[in-house]
């Protein structure tokens, strides 16, 4: 049987919550990766990050305090020890290489690393916010996406046809069929989703991937 939408973003956001090492300090973008926070392993203690302002997230609340937000707006909790600061003090966090890892949705990625997920041409655009920094300055970066568009056309690319966020940074790519790392070699097939074979994941696939002797499953 087919996962519903929200049992693919379920998905795609715990094997991501795999990631992260106790004492990681995480950027969390707006929507999907928000999720992550309900998936943590257990056992690890992370400290999550949001560029407006705060250091140390908890658990959603929607009947908590409306001055504590996440990245997508959403009510939280503040863990012991937290702090709430500046967007300036914020960005100095970042961009001084003290976030570990950076979670963020996107429109494209290619086979280089290559990041599209701030504006579709002729669309409405808020701006590109902070991901060009959280990009640039974060140890790991982590794009969660379904693999393909609603029209079942692949969203990981040879080359990106939508205006960049980033170019070479991309570390991880984790969507609904598959884990795929950005190397200097190519992009490569790590694990399939349960039931996936690697041949539907090529065939969802327009970028190039290099299929090791041993791949893995999600999980």
């Amino acid at each position: 049987m087919a996962m519903t939408k929200q049992e693919i973003r379920e998905f795609i956001a715990k094997r991501t919550a795999k990631f992260f090492q106790d004492g990681d300090v995480v950027n969390l973008g707006i929507g999907m990766p928000t999720m992550c926070l309900n998936y943590l392993p257990e056992g690890i203690d992370i400290w999550i990050e949001s560029e407006n302002g705060v250091l140390g997230l908890a658990e959603a609340n929607p009947d908590g305090d409306i001055d504590v937000v996440d990245a997508s707006g959403g009510v939280s909790n503040l863990r012991v020890g937290a702090a709430c600061f500046s967007s300036f003090d914020s960005f100095g966090l970042i961009r001084g290489g003290h976030v570990q890892a950076t979670v963020l949705g996107a429109y494209e990625v290619d086979q280089e690393g290559n990041l599209a997920n701030w504006m579709v041409p002729g669309k409405t655009c808020a701006g590109m916010g902070g991901a060009m920094d959280l990009v640039s300055g974060a140890e790991k970066v982590l794009i969660m996406m379904e693999h393909t568009d609603k029209y079942g056309n692949s969203k990981i690319l040879k080359k990106c046809s939508l205006p960049l966020t980033a170019y070479h940074e991309v570390d991880y790519i984790i969507t609904n069929l598959a884990l795929l790392h950005v190397t200097p070699e190519g992009l490569v097939l790590q694990e399939v989703a349960p039931g996936v074979t690697v041949e539907e994941v090529v065939a969802a696939t327009d970028a190039e991937l290099i299929i090791p002797e041993q791949i893995g499953c999600m999980e």
